[in-house]
């Protein structure tokens, strides 16, 4: 294990220069102190975890220290937010302060989050608040936990430096890690501003870093577009399959790497609602539940748009026909081993979508009821179950052919149940838990939001003494307005 002074830099895109980004130094925050730090993230770096109790750890990641090979950058980049087109954004609080390269040979984007102005930060003050940063870094640890591709989290640091919101808040740094930080958005700029030697530059270095099994096909950026284009939909099946919502889907929170990327007003299904919008500035509900599919097909056709100098038109359209075949083809394989079910027959979207219609119309937690489907034999967990719901004829009618569909499985209920809990989580990261640890992280207790990380690191874990964080939640908990605001 490493020490804090140990980490390795070699900063790639920092050498590409600065038409890709521009050299800023973190502004620091007041009387910085730890918050909450995943040992998991950590690990990606080979550090010690406790580094973390070291006053160096919260200088670093608040500003006031810096590693002398670390290279602080913002990028610029551009992007489609809400369907209209913004010709230059950036990094307005974030800045890339270097790639560290672990023992494995891998190398992670530093990305410190909050961490003052830059020249992309136009009218903002390039600061994040403590609940923002809080979010965020609950969001990206608990997708990983749950199997989902997320940007991960190191540490929230807090401080006394104050930040003004809707109210008077304490300002906040995230450090978040990824294998690049490269968007969508950022060969939009390059292609929409006529720089296509540039554009070309951007290409070839991500594909060189992260795609390099496309130069050994014969047309390289398009089999690149291919990789990209199949991790974006497999990253959204695994978003409608577990209730994900991300809340704001604009070409420049969409990662290259086909990972979960910028988490703002996101949340999780807490009653099966596939309208559900979490972001509550999202009048026409262009980014709820329903809509993230063909939103992401939209983004990469963006995409596509900025990689026309490069690739034929033509085959870019034959590229994008694939993404809903293999979106929906990813997205049953998650529906089927969460109905516990290890083969594929050609009925079962018909049985998934008729369940999910059965829970839209009767309101019914999306998480618990998959738990509790495979806590015991199905004609068990059934009997259980229909009460819940309002068309008991309906749902009995869903339930025998599920009943029959599980018995040509042909396992028996212990396998069943290791099988269907591997897979359904017991705890999910619900908005009003959220709520109660930020509060409580807010008054200076960072024991709350602790517990409760260290809870979502293991969701599947039935974790006897946490069964609270695994409730219903009460009504209030369900019409939480969460808003891009940080």
């Amino acid at each position: 294990m490493k020490t804090l002074t140990e980490l390795k830099f070699d900063n790639r895109f920092a050498r590409l220069g600065d038409v890709f980004s521009t050299e800023v130094m973190p502004q620091p925050l007041e009387a910085p102190r730890l918050v909450v730090a995943s040992e998991a993230a950590m690990s990606l770096l080979d550090l010690d975890p406790a580094v973390a109790e070291e006053p160096l750890f919260a200088e670093l990641f608040s500003g006031h220290k810096l590693w002398s090979t670390a290279e602080p950058r913002a990028m610029v980049y551009s992007g489609h937010q809400f369907g209209s087109y913004n010709p230059r954004l950036g990094d307005g609080r974030g800045l890339l302060l270097g790639e560290v390269i672990n023992d494995a040979g891998e190398q992670w984007d530093l990305h410190l989050k909050g961490a003052g102005k830059t020249p992309y930060s136009r009218m903002g003050d390039g600061r994040a608040v403590l609940r923002s940063s809080i979010r965020e870094f609950l969001a990206s640890e608990h997708l990983h936990a749950l199997g989902i591709p997320s940007s991960r989290a190191l540490c929230v640091t807090g401080s006394s430096t104050p930040v003004y919101r809707e109210r008077p808040e304490h300002g906040a740094m995230l450090l978040r890690l990824a294998k690049s930080h490269v968007r969508f958005g950022h060969f939009e700029y390059f292609y929409y501003t006529k720089q296509h030697d540039e554009l070309k530059q951007l290409l070839d270095h991500v594909v060189e870093c992260h795609f390099a099994e496309c130069f050994e096909h014969p047309e390289p950026y398009h089999s690149f577009f291919r990789e990209v284009l199949e991790r974006t939909a497999e990253l959204v099946a695994h978003w409608q399959a577990y209730g994900f919502c991300h809340g704001v889907m604009n070409t420049d929170n969409m990662s290259i790497l086909g990972i979960t990327f910028d988490f703002g007003p996101y949340a999780f299904l807490d009653d099966f609602d596939a309208r559900f919008i979490c972001n509550h500035s999202d009048d026409a509900g262009r980014y709820s539940y329903e809509n993230q599919v063909p939103i992401a097909h939209w983004n990469l056709a963006a995409l596509a748009q900025a990689l026309t100098p490069f690739v034929a038109v033509e085959q870019l359209r034959e590229a994008m026909n694939l993404f809903l075949p293999i979106y929906e083809a990813a997205w049953l394989d998650l529906m089927r081993r969460r109905l516990g079910f290890r083969t594929a027959e050609d009925d079962d979207k018909a049985l998934v979508q008729g369940l999910l219609q059965l829970m839209q119309d009767s309101a019914i937690d999306y998480t618990n009821f998959f738990r509790e489907l495979g806590s015991n034999a199905p004609e068990q967990a059934l009997a259980r179950l229909r009460n819940d719901f309002i068309d008991i004829k309906a749902f009995d009618a869903w339930a025998a052919t599920y009943r029959q569909r599980t018995e040509r499985e042909g396992d028996d209920q212990a396998e069943r149940q290791t099988r269907m809990h591997a897979v359904n989580p017991k705890f999910i990261l619900r908005n009003y838990l959220a709520q109660q640890v930020i509060e409580a992280a807010e008054a200076g207790d960072y024991g709350p939001v602790r517990e409760f990380h260290a809870v979502l690191s293991r969701p599947f874990d039935e974790q006897p003494g946490m069964e609270r964080y695994a409730e219903r939640p009460p009504e209030w908990g369900k019409h939480l307005e969460i808003s891009c605001s940080s």
